[in-house]
């Protein structure tokens, strides 16, 4: 092969990948669920990343350099689609259930839905809310015994 054609071929190679890099993107940013957004991200990020890690291998040309981008081609190869299985699966043991069709949820009512507390019912309270919602429902505070301290 030429150099001129080695050239051509990584260029094409990056561009493909950055093309499957911005669908990957585009598709965590727009689709609705985690189990569609792990998708996105497990198949066009592995693509995205494999295409651009070819084009750099073909541009290095036969040194030890490009063994090990080949190496970490493969591990990418692995490694995306396994923790897009692990994220899923977390997720199903967690109980999220998976947007379908006639879902007509809105992002509000998924986000107070995320909230709740499986066995109560009562939206868990933010991190920032915690120091008011403390201090009106705990029984010692009524009492002026406590001083602001850890319960």
């Amino acid at each position: 092969m030429t150099d001129p054609i080695l050239r051509v071929g990584a260029v094409a190679c990056v561009l493909v990948g950055l093309f499957f890099t911005f669908v990957s993107t585009a598709g965590v940013l727009r689709l609705p669920d985690v189990y569609a957004r792990a998708h996105t991200a497990s198949q066009a990020d592995t693509l995205g990343a494999g295409f651009t890690l070819a084009g750099v291998a073909l541009t290095l040309g036969w040194t030890p350099t490009t063994f090990k981008t080949v190496l970490l081609l493969l591990f990418i190869f692995l490694t995306n689609p396994t923790a897009a299985h692990a994220i899923a699966r977390a997720a199903d043991e967690e109980g999220i259930e998976a947007w379908t069709v006639d879902d007509d949820r809105t992002d509000e009512d998924l986000l107070a839905a995320s909230r709740e507390v499986a066995d109560g019912g009562q939206p868990v309270e933010d991190a920032g809310d915690s120091s008011a919602g403390d201090a009106s429902s705990s029984p010692a505070d009524e009492g002026g015994t406590d001083q602001g301290g850890a319960h």
